[in-house]
């Protein structure tokens, strides 16, 4: 029966000669001063109880009653058998060092007849066991931003676990967590993470590492993980790069400058040029700030002849060239840098060619050119002419001196698969799909690959 109190009857006669004895069992007795491992089964051993009798003779024979009572504020965790003191713990009530605290007290008193005989206390210590895993601070293992500027060897934060056990905990990066190379741990109990190479937000805008926390001075080393986002804030390490990059080397962030040009007239003016391979613009190397450009021409504007909008890197062709202006092509340095940091800046040059007016259409010097092939085992031949001269086609072009117009692109109207003629003019044939005393028509047709109607 578990009680706290319980009540113990012990009636004893014994006939001597004429005489009653009666026993008392409260003489004996000691304070109970043990220790008990927590999480101990119900009915755990205790203590017993070391009352012995004293004889007394007792003219009028009678019974004598003895009762035992455990009180106190933990007397419920207690419970007598007999003369034996047992654990009083059932499920889910269990003994716990870690919620009940390291020790019991309670105080046992014996009553003899419901009279006071006399007082123990008991008190019970706690022993702990390794019944608990180590537990992640949540306030440290939340979401982290570092700036790509941090030095190596910086602390970036540190991580902390608690044991309820009170055991020592010590912390380890695993080495197959996703982006391990970038952090270590120089004093394992620390908990403090150390950044062990460059970060680079144009590379990479969030790490991911996986933090093991374990027991040190334990049998079992019970663990736990906690897997840490880092993000990346971009800082101002990069300057602006002209568009399109072409990256100097594959995953490298430095940019090769593009080459911009483009074609203008003589007689154009308060025009905004078209250039290739884009229009001029620049973006700032720092993707995550992206901070204000400012344009400027350094050199070639030919006194304001050219102007450059310097927020949007438009340049405009502000007045005609003079039809006695000697040069042919304009070559502008253009600047673009950082709003907030002048010297934060790239450069890049502009190429732009000056184009006779274009009045006189191409002609070919001939209607009709005649041509031949010589029948061999070559799949292509360069079709010839009288003489055995190669035949080339040409067309002139009066908009020029010498009639020769350097971008006149030769085809054959319509596209045929046994000719084809190339940017010189010469004529090449497919011998192989020939045959001897095939004769054939083939429309050749010119166009300006460059110049003031790009396309035509």
């Amino acid at each position: 029966m578990l009680r706290p109190c319980s009540l113990l009857l012990w009636q004893v006669a014994v006939s001597l000669s004429s005489h009653v004895v009666t026993a008392s069992r409260c003489g004996g007795g000691s304070d109970i001063f043990t220790a008990l491992r927590e999480n101990s089964p119900m009915g755990q051993f205790i203590s017993e109880l070391g009352m012995t009798a004293e004889a007394g003779a007792n003219k009028a024979e009678r019974a004598t009653s003895l009762r035992l009572c455990v009180s106190g504020d933990d007397a419920a965790w207690f419970y007598l058998e007999g003369r034996t003191l047992r654990l009083n713990a059932s499920d889910p009530r269990v003994l716990d060092r870690e919620a009940h605290g390291p020790m019991l007290i309670a105080e046992l008193t014996c009553y003899q007849d419901n009279v006071i005989q006399t007082k123990f206390r008991i008190l019970v210590e706690i022993l702990n066991e390794n019944d608990n895993r180590p537990k992640f601070v949540k306030e440290t293992i939340h979401r982290f931003t570092v700036s790509e500027l941090t030095a190596v060897n910086s602390v970036l934060f540190t991580v902390k676990a608690m044991d309820a056990d009170g055991d020592m905990i010590s912390y380890i990066i695993d080495p197959s967590s996703r982006d391990p190379q970038f952090f270590r741990i120089d004093l394992p109990n620390s908990g403090k993470i150390v950044l062990n190479k460059p970060l680079d937000y144009e590379t990479r805008t969030q790490l991911q590492v996986l933090i093991w926390a374990q027991e040190v001075n334990t049998e079992e080393k019970f663990n736990i993980s906690a897997v840490l986002t880092v993000n990346i804030e971009d800082g101002d390490d990069q300057y602006p790069h002209f568009l399109p990059c072409t990256p100097i080397s594959p995953g490298d962030p430095v940019c090769v400058s593009p080459n911009y040009s483009t074609n203008i007239s003589q007689k154009q003016q308060d025009l905004v040029l078209k250039f290739s391979p884009g229009p001029i613009r620049a973006e700032d190397g720092d993707r995550g700030l992206n901070t204000s450009l400012i344009y400027s021409i350094l050199s070639g504007g030919d006194q304001s002849q050219f102007r450059i909008n310097n927020r949007t890197g438009e340049i405009q062709l502000t007045r005609a060239v003079p039809l006695r202006h000697q040069e042919k092509t304009f070559t502008l340095t253009v600047m673009v840098c950082q709003e907030d940091d002048r010297l934060k800046y790239s450069v890049v040059s502009v190429l732009i060619r000056v184009l006779n007016e274009n009045t006189f259409p191409p002609v070919f010097n001939r209607t009709t050119f005649k041509g031949f092939i010589v029948e061999n085992l070559s799949p292509a031949s360069i079709v010839t002419t009288y003489g055995n001269q190669v035949l080339q086609i040409k067309a002139s072009d009066r908009d020029f001196s010498d009639g020769l117009n350097p971008n006149i692109h030769y085809s054959i109207l319509p596209p045929s698969g046994l000719y084809q003629v190339t940017d010189g003019g010469v004529l090449i044939a497919r011998t192989d799909r020939l045959h001897a005393f095939d004769r054939h028509k083939v429309r050749t047709g010119w166009n300006l690959r460059a110049g003031l109607y790009p396309g035509r």
